[in-house]
């Protein structure tokens, strides 16, 4: 349950939040003290005890400075500065790690989320305690390059859902909570950029975590993106590749393995009907790296269960 936020534990809730808020900051100094008030006014609202956790990026503009500038003015922030450029996924892998409290909200500064509904996926979490992590659903696209990040993004997806073996709503949400100590295990696992949102989501269905996913309205950003989308979109679909090969190399390889050895074996029928009992080099090739990645498959899911990490 929630630890009560009465004026008799003020100095408890400051120093055990129930909840922590990640909000990595990179240059965005004309909206970034809105983002932070619309946060904790949602928060105070909430009844829930919490700490925001600010983490300025080595930002190139006045972000950090407007953070200091505000910080007397919200008591349950608190501003972290990078002295040089680690990513999102950088920002969000050590905010969670620095984390008090015993849910971690990751999302941006860039006013695109519904920051004020912070509260109900917390709620969710702390209703049901089946359910380890909370995304929010993004209903429409508004990004930059819509055109392109649409149907990449529904093909990155798809895969995932076919690899995972599960419906994926939103893939790559930035807002969503989860349960800290659920994470734990997986934060080394997150890469710089973007697409440690995707490793998250992947790590916890990988291993049979419960996630819920609840639809939300997603608004265009305000500043400059800083999403690249060729680069981007090709980390994105070689996060999806690497995480199931992380967790269940067997979804990857073993299909290709065992198309390569079928085709091998009617390839090699055919070339002995119409070669008069003879099998040609390309058969045995393809026959035979069919086993190899067969092995290999094999080999990779043995390491995986003796880890012992998930």
């Amino acid at each position: 349950m929630r630890p009560p936020e009465t004026s008799g534990s003020a100095v408890s809730a400051v120093d055990n939040p129930y909840v922590t808020i990640v909000l990595p900051c990179y240059n965005e100094q004309d909206h970034v003290i809105d983002e932070v008030e619309r946060i904790c006014a949602a928060m105070d609202d909430s009844g829930y005890t919490y700490e925001l956790l600010a983490v300025d990026d080595c930002s190139t503009d006045e972000t950090l400075a407007r953070l200091r500038e505000a910080e007397p003015r919200f008591p349950h922030m608190r501003i972290k500065a990078f002295h040089r450029n680690g990513g999102s996924g950088t920002v969000r892998r050590i905010g969670t790690q620095e984390a008090r409290g015993e849910i971690v909200v990751w999302t941006d500064a860039d006013m695109t989320y519904p920051n004020e509904r912070i509260p109900e996926l917390v709620q969710i979490l702390e209703k049901d305690h089946a359910i380890d992590q909370v995304v929010g659903a993004r209903t429409s696209e508004e990004g930059s390059h819509k055109f392109l990040r649409v149907p990449a993004k529904w093909f990155i997806r798809k895969v995932a859902e076919r690899l995972a073996g599960q419906k994926i709503p939103d893939l790559n949400s930035g807002l969503r909570a989860f349960r800290k100590s659920v994470a734990r295990p997986y934060l080394r696992l997150l890469p710089p950029g973007f697409s440690c949102v995707t490793t998250i989501t992947l790590a916890f269905l990988s291993n049979q975590h419960d996630v819920h996913y609840m639809p939300i309205d997603y608004a265009k950003r305000a500043g400059k993106s800083k999403f690249s989308f060729v680069s981007d979109a090709y980390r994105y679909i070689l996060q999806v590749l690497r995480m199931i090969m992380y967790f269940n190399p067997l979804k990857v390889l073993m299909p290709v393995a065992l198309w390569l050895i079928g085709i091998g074996l009617v390839k090699g029928v055919f070339d002995m009907v119409t070669e008069l009992f003879y099998i040609r080099t390309n058969t045995i090739t393809i026959f035979m790296t069919g086993l190899i990645i067969a092995a290999v498959a094999l080999l990779a899911d043995l390491i995986v269960r003796s880890r012992g990490d998930s």
